[in-house]
């Protein structure tokens, strides 16, 4: 399997993922996630889940091809660390006001979610082909 498709089905895993989570949150457990900005109440459907976890795959598979192709052999190392860094910095919102408790926990687990399969599905295993075919 070429490194382009493999990584396609991680980008496809990872938006699938979350979205999981807000069925299993939402329709199954009945907590609607909901984030309240001044007078205004944001719901959180599976469609902007989805898009958002769309939008993180794809910004992770640039950067880690943009990695490959201008610094080879350390790629795969800086991605996971940027990987890293941006889940952390996904969670600062979480800190903040306009959210209860479960709406926390379910967005929570929708990053973990999408970083579970994105970390080590697009940095794929060290036998893997560095360069070839990752656009």
């Amino acid at each position: 399997m070429s490194v382009r498709r493999r990584r396609l089905g991680v980008a496809a895993l990872a938006v699938l993922a979350p979205v999981l989570v807000w069925l299993v949150a939402d329709p199954l457990l009945g907590h609607r996630s909901r984030i309240a900005d001044g007078g205004e109440t944001l719901d959180i459907g599976a469609v902007p889940v989805a898009a958002v976890a769309l939008l993180a795959s794809l910004s992770g598979w640039g950067l880690l091809a943009a990695l490959e192709r201008f610094t080879a052999r350390r790629a795969r190392a800086l991605w996971t660390w940027a990987a890293c860094a941006g889940l952390a910095v996904s969670f600062l919102p979480f800190i903040g006001d306009g959210m209860d408790g479960g709406t926390r926990v379910s967005l929570a687990l929708m990053h973990l979610a999408v970083a579970a399969v994105l970390i080590p599905g697009l940095r794929g295993s060290p036998s893997d082909p560095g360069v070839p075919d990752v656009a």
